[in-house]
């Protein structure tokens, strides 16, 4: 069962989670309790495939409320792509989650919720309006997951002058059930739009739910990753490792300590962002301050000023936070210290690491990549007697979407996948309405479904 982080709705099961996306009361739905997997189990998971790991960690969670071949059927459709984990130095490995339809780790939470989604309302005969919000990569993961599903529109936001070509191209070419509108502003306006219009009673009969990692379904999946990076490297039963985690809106990170508290052997998180550090902050000094507006950076994806999974992440460590960055119950902050480190890593330094990265190691990192392998090095440097434990450092997109920036930075054209290739040249959909607040997106709902 899920409750609300903000505690005034009542509970729920899996299947309302996902289709509600977010609580009544604003919050976002959390496991009442997380079931823990056999150290043994764990480590077996070395002779498995991601598929295979996906099916036991998904079935742990939500039961056996699919029945199992249909639960095997879906898992095996949305994870059916590669996670390829490569050995940079004798104990630090990149986990290259870039290799989905939309070169993106988005792909596989955006891949699983769409078909349970899609699972669910078939069963029902019902339909849903999806409203999302993104920073870069989940609007195109989102909109190609859902693309063509009968009984699904989607409408994402995104931030108008702050994503790339590639970025917008993976939503602003599809039509059909999928309509993407560039705003005026800030990811964190986007964000705010979408919930404002779950909780306005205005909009209650339209049946909306979302694909951010605000809804439970999308930050499941982010879980599996962990695991299969983990099966990847370890020698030995409850080996622990270090994870560097590009963080944003912090689904990343949540996926990982859901992970850890399911038994995953984890030494430390780190907590890896962009000049939006709100997070580090928080985690040094205990008091939470927005960034408002948050600032610009190459790693755009990241450039989020109030990161909404940290209402998770607090209520998993006792405290609540509310939807409008107001703790009021502080959590434990002595135990999630243990657990995580948070580093801010600027554009510069973001840059140098491309740089640095390619001329020692002859590979490419885009980056919210390079934002993680930095932050790793700070933590390597601070912690000299944990040289022994092996890391792994998340590569969350694939450098062809940043081509200006890696070319300017080591004069390399990067690789374009066929994915990627298949919508260079195409005609994008113009944007269909101008909208500078929420109740132009109020307005918008209501006139066109």
């Amino acid at each position: 069962m899920f409750h609300s982080t903000n505690y005034n709705s009542s509970n729920v099961n899996f299947k309302e989670a996902i289709l509600k996306g977010q609580a009544p009361d604003k919050g976002l739905y959390m496991l009442n309790k997380i079931n823990r997997l056999e150290k043994e189990q764990i480590f077996s998971f070395r002779n498995l495939s991601l598929h295979q790991i996906g099916l036991i960690i998904l079935s742990n969670i939500i039961g056996n409320t699919i029945p199992k071949r249909e639960f095997e059927k879906i898992v095996k459709k949305a994870l059916n792509f590669d996670a390829p984990v490569k050995s940079i130095t004798e104990n630090d490995f990149i986990c290259y989650l870039d290799r989905g339809p939309t070169c993106s780790f988005k792909d596989f939470g955006a891949r699983t919720l769409a078909r349970f989604l899609e699972y669910y309302l078939k069963k029902e005969n019902k339909n849903i309006i999806i409203l999302t919000a993104t920073s870069g990569d989940t609007g195109g993961a989102v909109a190609q997951a859902f693309y063509e599903m009968a009984r699904i529109r989607v409408v994402v936001l995104f931030p108008k002058y702050e994503i790339s070509e590639l970025q917008r191209k993976q939503m602003t070419t599809l039509g059909k059930n999928i309509t993407a509108i560039g705003i005026q502003g800030k990811f964190d306006d986007c964000q705010q739009y979408v919930k404002k219009a779950f909780a306005d009673n205005d909009l209650s009969h339209l049946r909306l739910s979302s694909a951010n990692s605000i809804n439970f379904g999308r930050l499941l999946p982010q879980t599996l990753y962990y695991f299969w990076g983990y099966s990847r490297i370890v020698e030995t039963q409850g080996e622990k490792v270090i994870f560097s985690v590009p963080s944003g809106n912090f689904g990343n990170l949540m996926g990982g300590l859901i992970a850890y508290n399911m038994g995953l052997p984890v030494k430390r998180f780190i907590a890896a962002v962009n000049e939006n550090d709100e997070f580090p902050k928080f985690l040094t000094t205990g008091t939470y301050e927005k960034v408002e507006p948050s600032k610009n950076c190459i790693s755009n994806a990241m450039n989020v000023g109030h990161p909404s999974n940290l209402a998770r992440l607090i209520d998993l460590y006792g405290g609540q936070i509310d939807e409008t960055g107001t703790i009021l119950k502080k959590p434990n902050m002595e135990q999630m210290r243990k657990k995580i480190v948070s580093y801010s890593i600027s554009d510069d330094e973001t840059k140098k690491t491309i740089k640095n990265f390619y001329n020692e190691y002859q590979g490419i990192l885009e980056p919210h990549g390079a934002v993680g392998w930095r932050a790793l090095q700070y933590y390597r440097k601070e912690h000299p007697n944990e040289k022994d434990f092996k890391s792994i450092t998340f590569e969350t997109a694939d450098p062809a979407k940043f081509p200006d920036e890696i070319i300017e930075l080591i004069n390399v054209t990067p690789e374009i996948p066929d994915s990627l290739k298949k919508i260079q040249n195409r005609k994008e959909i113009p944007n269909p309405v101008e909208i500078t607040n929420y109740n132009g997106f109020k307005t918008f709902l209501l006139k066109n479904f």
